[in-house]
């Protein structure tokens, strides 16, 4: 006899476990199914090397929604988020730096140009200005683009009544830096505002971060902006580290869940959606057991979701042409590394806040844009970029004592190696490479490494379930972003099949620690069942 439930949550990420707290708060009995032995998705701890433990694949705070957060009780339930001392440090030959952050960036700044120090704080205010408008969509459900004559129409009319508020509120500035981030490159954004490499650079970095493309591809502007939405302990635009890793931030929402009867189950591993007249009735597991359910949310990438555990019999066959077309690919590859010291930069040797920064290799949006050319040529940048963080300086219980541990996120790599090449053949080569970069500029980076922890563009789809390395569930561009994110007509987190939902970062808004999707999703569930 099949087991049965009101919703089967199929993934038990971050915004699984957000869908699931919020449906079992409206009363609704509900099951998480995680196919790994550990709840969290990407966003785990786990020991790496005896005695060093890290975030695993994400590795820092700043976009989880703040009313995600106190909903859930994240707090309550232990986690607990510090911020960084210093937000950025881009080492750039054995002299010069740029450490930015708060009441230290307009200065360091001025060492390159005065006039872009100037510029800080009204660049800061119109990104500021856009941003507020992007936040006030971020719970919100894109209006839907629907057939089935007006009746079926008026709701999402509603909905786009309720967007384009938002847009009217703002005035003219607003509207034109909103095309401008949306449709322009940040390359071209920026150029537009500064006139020093080094502070377009540590700005431009954003615009890459999990986004396979050259800052001067048209649309990355918008990647930028995605990361400057977020605020840690209400300070808006800050990054922060959560205190035991980003584990503790999927270890909270597991108790919040826990604590409103949610059931999760790890290791259920979900081989089919079943469909039955038309709708989704439930799913069965590797090992054949069916559980029941009036509704399916899926936190997987919709490729996935839609490719590999429905019959494509059952889909509309437009709507499966554009899933196979659905783009994703980061040109991410993630390393984790246990150090029996600090890294010593010949340009600020000594320790101090920039230790705990984010710590940018890659000087110039040109040396980005070469890296990209570098990747779609060879198959990764032969001088690539490197984000590292050194989460130890904030949180002793990482590493043993006098030890650290440093994340090392790393851009570019092609997700598919060309000429037929293997990320299982390659990926210690390229590991190498990314320790010799960093090498570069702190000269005892490489003899530190006591361990190494490495993830692939392969590894990370297979591990978690990233296709293509992508860390966004599919590329933020215009026609994957808001109603169109995954399909258009299907924004508002409902699948073609009744009874089937998405409620992971393929959706609205896109990817990053943020919960939003979990959170909306699950109030078109609750209002279709309740």
């Amino acid at each position: 006899m099949a087991a049965e439930t009101d919703v089967v949550i199929v993934g038990g990420g971050h915004n699984g476990l957000v869908c699931a707290f919020y449906l079992a708060r409206a009363g609704l009995k509900v099951t998480v199914l995680e196919r790994r032995p550990v709840v969290g998705g990407a966003a785990v701890t786990e020991e790496f090397h005896p005695g060093f433990r890290n975030s695993v694949a994400s590795y820092t705070v700043s976009l989880l929604n703040p009313r995600v957060i106190a909903d859930m009780d994240l707090h309550g339930h232990g986690l607990r988020v510090v911020e960084r001392r210093a937000s950025n440090f881009l080492p750039i030959n054995d002299r010069e730096y740029l450490l930015t952050g708060e009441g230290r960036t307009k200065a360091q700044v001025a060492k390159f140009s005065a006039r872009d120090a100037e510029r800080l704080d009204a660049y800061g205010r119109r990104l500021d200005d856009v941003v507020d408008v992007i936040r006030a969509l971020l719970l919100r459900t894109p209006p839907n683009v629907v057939s089935g004559g007006v009746f079926a129409a008026l709701p999402q009319l509603f909905e786009a009544y309720k967007s384009g508020r938002e847009l009217a509120r703002a005035d003219m500035t607003v509207r034109r830096d909103l095309l401008a981030l949306f449709s322009q490159s940040a390359g071209d954004w920026l150029d537009g505002w500064f006139e020093s490499d080094p502070i377009k650079a540590v700005f431009g970095f954003d615009a890459v971060v999990g986004n396979y493309a050259s800052p001067y591809t048209p649309g990355s502007a918008y990647v930028l902006l995605h990361h400057v939405f977020g605020e840690v302990n209400g300070k808006k635009g800050a990054w922060g580290h959560a205190i035991g890793g980003m584990g503790a931030i999927t270890q909270a929402m597991a108790k919040a869940c826990a604590a409103r009867g949610v059931t999760i189950r790890t290791g259920a591993d979900v081989k089919e959606v079943i469909v039955e007249r038309g709708g989704a009735a439930g799913v069965v597991l590797a090992g054949g057991e069916t559980i029941k359910a009036k509704a399916v949310a899926s936190n997987l990438n919709p490729k996935l979701l839609f490719t590999k555990l429905i019959d494509q019999g059952a889909l509309p066959a437009d709507f499966a042409e554009r899933i196979a077309r659905y783009r994703c690919g980061s040109g991410t590859f993630r390393m984790n590394v246990a150090l029996s010291e600090l890294p010593r930069f010949t340009c600020l040797p000594e320790a101090g806040d920039h230790m705990t920064a984010g710590i940018i290799v890659a000087p110039s949006l040109g040396y980005m844009e070469r890296a990209y050319t570098d990747a779609r040529e060879h198959g990764w940048s032969k001088a690539p970029i490197v984000e590292m963080l050194i989460p130890s300086t904030l949180d002793d219980s990482l590493a043993p004592k006098g030890a650290h541990v440093a994340s090392l996120f790393c851009q570019h790599v092609a997700p598919q190696l060309p000429n037929g090449r293997s990320w299982d053949s390659t990926r210690e080569e390229v590991a190498d490479l990314m320790i010799e970069t960093v090498n570069r500029h702190a000269p005892n980076f490489k003899a530190a490494v006591v361990g190494r922890q490495i993830l692939s563009p392969l590894d990370l789809e297979r591990r978690f379930g990233l296709v293509g390395g992508d860390i966004f569930h599919g590329a933020l561009s215009l026609d994957q972003m808001f109603s169109a994110r995954p399909v258009l007509g299907h924004g508002d987190y409902r699948a073609p099949l009744s009874g089937l939902y998405m409620c992971g970062s393929g959706t609205h808004p896109g990817g990053g620690v943020t919960g939003a999707p979990g959170y909306n999703a699950a109030r078109e569930i609750i209002k279709d069942l309740k």
